[in-house]
């Protein structure tokens, strides 16, 4: 055997390169910033990318190929995700008594008026 791994040379250090060091360190920063996101780096594809660990039917995956783009989508997500969980609090919130309101004995408002539609369960189904 020729050259530096023939037997009998001595153990000879070998330099390390670390690839893309500071683009690792901006999303490990990222990461740390974001509790509710995991951020990783893409050393293959030279992309940040960051999956959201909040509950929800899909996974919320973003990328971009800077830190600030990346951060700027996750902002994005957070802000359809809240946009969301809006619309669907108020779909199932009972909608309010129009028009004339039924009065029973002593004045107060029936069951039936006070829930346009039925009662709603969390999940927006009718009970």
């Amino acid at each position: 055997m020729t050259g530096r791994h023939r037997d009998g040379l001595p153990y000879a250090p070998v330099y390390r390169r670390v690839w893309d060091g500071p683009a690792r360190a901006e999303a490990e920063r990222i990461n740390q910033v974001w509790a509710d996101w995991t951020v990783l780096y893409s050393l293959g594809r030279r992309c940040f990318y960051a999956m959201a660990v909040w509950d929800g039917p899909r996974p919320v995956i973003v990328e971009d190929v800077t830190g600030d783009g990346l951060e700027e989508r996750m902002r994005e997500a957070e802000m359809i995700r809240a946009m969301r969980l809006a619309a669907s609090t108020s779909k199932s919130s009972p909608a309010p008594v129009r028009g004339g309101a039924s009065r029973r004995r002593g004045g107060a408002l029936g069951e039936e008026s006070a829930f346009a539609g039925g009662r709603r369960s969390p999940g927006g189904r009718a009970a």
